[in-house]
């Protein structure tokens, strides 16, 4: 199946191109910058064009994924060339529009989905995330794709587009907004956040860093988002009421109205229990994390870059408050942001250390007396640290052994010289005596 998708070389474009490459489809994105387009192309092995009619016409599905300002007009550009029995998706965050421009412009014989994946363009994996969708009329598409967002374990929301923009304009328009307003006044009080570090409550931590991950986006986006949803000035104009009323209260050193503010706001906020629960699960991850790099001071460790997939293997020497400091095979140091790495458990790192380092074969032969039982030999042989596997290859109970005795010949496959030597030393406790 074909899949085009418009403006793929950047954003959410180029993190769809990515999924949909490794799920098999043949992958063509275009973008107006032939020199980004063409690296982009060789970064994710798939084909590039910045002819956007060419690959409409030969696409099964299409996929908009241009700014929000010129996504009417690309699908109206474009609409023509669609070819009959095809699909044409958009993946921008305001829907009334798109929905609108697709339904009026587009050939009977061509189905449209108007969709938003609210995540980013740095999520990695699909199981989880909410998509919505905002069907005007459902086709002979909608139950595959639906089917398929399913199989990936996305959360779908169904609703209309204009119900769509009214709550996308509480949960993008007004917390981005809120979230830049504050990194705007951090930056007027010429605060430098390093200084406030000694301070830190996990609380601060959080709210720092999810206004740093706002503010790191794309600012034109973010105009973008905010521009294009209708109902954006009521909100922000909410906000700054609010700012306002809050303010005068403290101003006037009215006690009782920011009391009456504060709780009649808090009631309103749901089910605050669930709140404080989910906050303390996110406080509580980041400090157990930190526990566990603590006590792994001087120990082997497995740490993966949670946006390239790399995987660090070593002893880890120290950590400071941002940086995890790793002692890899070679000596070499290196200097690994805590905020961007996970912790490989135990079974993580065995199976990296199997596909990444020398696997050593050894086959041990021992003579032991026939009431043995090789399973439970093989068993715990299997226990031993660095072990990757045990198998009984030769049984054996002719001359010259004793007529009370029987030999078994183990091959074992294992990390290092160390466990086969300890290998030994178990099988001698069972009673073994080489051969």
């Amino acid at each position: 199946m074909k899949v085009g998708i418009i403006g793929g070389t950047r954003g959410l474009g180029k993190t769809l191109a990515w999924y949909f490459k490794d799920l098999n489809f043949e992958v063509t994105i275009t973008g107006r910058d032939t020199r980004v387009g063409a690296k982009v192309s060789e970064e994710l092995k798939v084909k590039y064009s910045n002819n956007n009619k060419k690959i409409v016409q030969n696409s099964d599905i299409v996929i908009i994924s241009v700014p929000i300002s010129h996504t009417e007009e690309i699908i109206e550009e474009l609409a023509p060339f669609m070819k009959d029995g095809s699909l044409m998706l958009d993946v921008t965050s305001v829907k009334e529009g798109p929905s609108n421009k697709m339904k009026e412009c587009l050939n009977e014989g061509v189905e449209f989905i108007p969709t938003h994946p609210v995540f980013g363009p740095r999520t990695t994996d699909l199981k989880g995330q909410i998509i919505v969708l905002t069907p005007i009329e459902k086709g002979k598409w909608y139950p595959k794709v639906y089917k398929f967002l399913e199989e990936k374990g996305m959360r779908i929301i169904e609703t209309t587009a204009e119900h769509h923009d009214d709550m996308m304009a509480v949960v993008q328009v007004l917390t981005h907004f809120s979230y830049i307003s504050t990194a705007s006044a951090i930056e007027k009080l010429k605060i430098n956040l390093k200084d406030t570090e000694d301070y830190e409550s996990p609380i601060y931590n959080l709210m720092i860093d999810t206004i740093a991950r706002i503010v790191s986006q794309n600012p034109y986006l973010t105009y973008s988002i905010q521009h294009e949803n209708k109902r954006g000035e009521k909100i922000r104009q909410a906000l700054f009421d609010s700012i306002v009323e809050l303010k005068d209260a403290l101003t006037n050193e009215d006690e009782d109205k920011f009391v009456e503010i504060a709780l009649k706001a808090t009631k309103h906020m749901g089910d605050i229990q669930a709140a404080l629960g989910r906050s303390d699960k996110a406080i509580n991850s980041l400090t157990q994390e930190y526990n566990i790099l603590q006590q792994s001071i001087g120990c082997e460790i497995g740490l993966k870059h949670i946006y390239s997939g790399k995987i660090h293997v070593g002893t880890l020497k120290k950590i400071d408050l941002d940086f995890a400091h790793l002692e890899d095979a070679n000596k070499k140091l290196k200097k690994l942001k805590i905020a961007n790495i996970e912790i490989l458990n135990e079974e993580e790192l065995f199976q990296w250390k199997i596909n990444n380092q020398k696997i050593y074969t050894m086959d041990i032969s021992s003579i032991f007396s026939r009431a043995s039982n090789p399973h439970i030999i093989k068993d715990t042989l299997k226990r031993i640290e660095d072990i990757i596997d045990v198998e009984i290859i030769d049984v054996y109970k002719g001359s010259p052994i004793k007529e009370n005795e029987i030999s078994y010949t183990f091959k074992i496959k294992s990390l290092s010289k160390e466990s086969t030597k300890e290998c030994k030393k178990v099988l001698k406790g069972f009673g073994g005596i080489s051969r």
